[in-house]
């Protein structure tokens, strides 16, 4: 299984480097988008899928990493000062957010997360001053690389790609140091991590900090990407399709953001010949799939071993019962 894992991981790396240099400004700007939530989603699936949080408010980072790049670039500020500003203030805030996770977990603290995603929203709106209200900010700057211009699409996709994969390092390189055995141990079960003296409060308030910086990080490049946002985009139900990315994808799956990403991004623009009907052939399709495949697309070939291996175990239960019977 590790071994497919890494031969998708793969294939998606040479699409992404090779297929954009093929397509319209259009399709560039899908891969981009596409790419932006993975960055967002891989942060989310950090605390819902491997420390098994529940969050339903991961648009409000998405929200506050995009605004805080836009305003300092309309101050007349670097990109490159507005983004570690974002991370830092999204690891701030995501650290405020993660208290409630000390007192409720389950279905109630995913109803907590969603009411600080509604208040942000309402600041957002509200706060004209500040963020545009419901005209938003528009004609946000593109970043430069010394004399590198990122204006046009190509280039600007090709700096989003460099991010992901620096961040999927970051966090690879996390998943697999003691911070990330601790936020698994956090998941499966937290009685026993906190008795094998895990430190359960703080990793709790880390993993919803550090998923906040990864969504932080993609709003702000996702801000520079559409020059345009207002607080439509951040909404509960962005908030509610990134988690469905991450469980669609599989969640505790390290590629799981990617196919969950494809198909809440990519897939609804391939089913778009079907006009009026494709967000219900999209709905239907992503109903099904949580019922025969809960845990996400790439526990497929699990299911699918399993599958294999209950069978083989069954032939040689009924082939022993003859042999027993003969003898």
């Amino acid at each position: 299984m590790k071994k497919l894992h890494l031969v998708l991981a793969l294939a998606a790396l040479v699409a992404a480097i090779v297929v954009p240099s093929f397509l319209k400004n259009y399709g560039i700007h899908l891969f981009t988008t596409w790419l932006v939530f993975i960055i967002a989603t891989m942060g989310l699936n950090l605390t819902v899928g491997y420390a098994g949080q529940k969050s339903l408010g991961h648009a409000a980072f998405f929200g506050i990493g995009a605004y805080t790049v836009a305003i300092f670039l309309k101050a007349g500020l670097s990109f490159w000062l507005g983004l570690p500003a974002a991370a830092l203030l999204c690891f701030a805030v995501g650290l405020i957010l993660g208290f409630p996770a000390l007192r409720v977990q389950t279905i109630y603290l995913a109803f907590a997360t969603l009411g600080f995603n509604t208040a942000l929203w309402l600041v957002m709106r509200n706060e004209e001053w500040l963020t545009g209200g419901t005209f938003g900010i528009n004609n946000i700057a593109r970043p430069t690389l010394g004399s590198l211009s990122l204006d046009r699409n190509l280039p600007y996709y090709y700096l989003v790609l460099a991010f992901t994969l620096v961040l999927a390092a970051v966090l690879w390189g996390l998943l697999r140091s003691p911070w990330g055995k601790a936020f698994t141990a956090l998941r499966d079960n937290p009685i026993r991590a906190e008795s094998l003296g895990i430190d359960t409060r703080g990793y709790t308030l880390l993993s919803f900090a550090i998923g906040a910086v990864y969504a932080g990080i993609a709003g702000g490049l996702y801000a520079s990407q559409v020059q345009f946002i207002d607080p439509a985009l951040f909404t509960v139900g962005s908030s509610i399709m990134m988690y469905l990315m991450v469980v669609v994808g599989g969640p505790g799956y390290f590629l799981g953001p990617l196919l969950g990403s494809a198909v809440g991004v990519l897939l609804p623009e391939w089913l778009r010949f079907a006009q009026a009907w494709y967000l219900l052939i999209f709905g239907t399709a992503v109903v099904l799939l949580m019922i025969w495949l809960p845990d996400g697309l790439l526990s497929l070939p699990e299911r699918w071993r399993a599958r294999q291996q209950s069978r083989l175990e069954s032939a040689a239960r009924k082939a022993a019962a003859q042999q027993g019977a003969r003898a």
